[in-house]
């Protein structure tokens, strides 16, 4: 496989976006069963969203592709 087509490195990001959201919906979740206001806990999952946004292409890099 031609890992340099662009409907892998859409597909790659497209994984990358939904495992952000899920840990972004997962830190909200979290952060409401403990109590938080609606903002805090936006404000949670808003920095868990970008961390897990940001260890992808970290992972990636450190696989090699």
């Amino acid at each position: 496989m031609n890992h340099g087509s662009t409907a892998f490195l859409l597909l790659v990001l497209a994984v990358a976006v939904l495992f952000a959201a899920v840990a972004a919906v997962i830190a909200f979740g979290l952060a409401r069963w403990e109590g938080a206001a609606i903002p805090a806990a936006l404000s949670r999952s808003g920095v868990a969203f970008a961390a897990a946004l940001t260890l992808c292409p970290a992972v990636l890099a450190f696989l090699g592709r």
